[in-house]
């Protein structure tokens, strides 16, 4: 059964939460962007199904910023300082499949005012 869970920027579907992966579908609204974040254990990889990702990657210092489009894909793996926006004028469908740690999430900076001290 599919999980909807409402986030700041859009809302994700998450549809095959198993012992040794997970699957969901993210949904950032044009303008909106996830945390700056990592993850210590979940390794994923995002797969744009519609619209245009920008894709800040890098470490904490310091982020590229990699525009992937419909059909293209990116592998993050531990440690690795990520995160996802839509650009303003587009939405942004994203398909991620990854390791099954849900909570596994280190926000360095949050536009909604999540980052744990």
């Amino acid at each position: 059964m599919n999980t909807i869970v409402d986030k700041p920027w859009g809302h994700e579907e998450r549809w095959a939460i198993t012992e040794k992966y997970l699957g969901k579908i993210l949904y950032v609204e044009q303008g909106h962007k996830l945390s700056l974040q990592y993850h210590e254990q979940k390794d994923e990889t995002v797969y744009v199904l519609r619209g245009r990702l920008l894709l800040h990657v890098g470490d904490k210092e310091k982020q590229e910023i990699i525009e992937l489009r419909m059909g293209q894909s990116y592998r993050i793996t531990p440690g690795v300082v990520h995160r996802f926006e839509a650009p303003p004028n587009v939405d942004v469908t994203l398909i991620e499949v990854s390791t099954p740690e849900i909570d596994d999430v280190v926000r360095l900076e949050d536009d909604y005012n999540r980052v744990k001290e």
